[in-house]
């Protein structure tokens, strides 16, 4: 009975083994802080403003998403003069960026500030959420993707661009249009700065 049992555990190990993707990957999710000062939700808002992250040349904004993301790619050149890219694998690091008071807060104060500061939080990882989904979709255009008659593998390079831009704009266009929505008039960013300023 213990031989069998060890035996068939064996058996699912190895059917798990391949069944799973050969290179599973998971991306690193990180927070940096900038720092705020202010004893009430309007100073508080107010140093927000003057202390956020820059972005588009000069303007400040809340909260940001940034990433960083590199490849290992698999070129294979085949004997028929063909070339496949046989395996894609990504290293994603997605860095949320996110307002932090330098001291303790009066407590009714530090209660509207976590409400503001998760609402913030849950805002940006919805960002983060897309940039995992457009490394997804890279990685599976781009597994298999090949040309015939391609040594060096020039087209099939050049093919890999023309879908590296696609889906990067696809995810930039994605997240302006999540933040108009956000951002808008009765947005749920909009009622956290609403929120906060008014101490609820």
């Amino acid at each position: 009975m213990t031989t069998a049992t060890t035996v068939t555990a064996a058996a699912l190990l190895t059917l798990l083994a391949l069944v799973q993707p050969a290179h599973a990957w998971e991306a690193v999710e990180q927070v940096a802080t900038y720092p705020v000062s202010g004893q009430s939700g309007f100073e508080l808002y107010q140093s927000v403003g003057e202390n956020g992250p820059v972005i588009s040349g000069d303007r400040r904004t809340i909260a940001h998403t940034t990433f960083k993301l590199t490849w290992r790619r698999d070129y294979q050149e085949r004997e028929d003069g063909s070339c496949v890219i046989a395996a894609n694998i990504p290293k994603l690091i997605i860095t949320y960026t996110l307002p932090k008071p330098r001291g303790q807060l009066p407590p009714g104060v530090a209660s509207s500030w976590k409400r503001f500061y998760d609402g913030l939080a849950a805002h940006e990882r919805v960002h983060g959420q897309h940039i995992i989904e457009m490394v997804q979709a890279i990685e599976a255009v781009s597994v298999g993707l090949g040309a015939p008659d391609d040594p060096g593998c020039h087209k099939t390079r050049a093919e890999l661009q023309t879908h590296l831009k696609r889906l990067s704009d696809e995810q930039r266009a994605r997240g302006r249009a999540f933040d108009r929505i956000e951002m808008g008039d009765g947005g749920a960013v909009q009622t956290l700065v609403l929120g906060l300023v008014n101490g609820q």
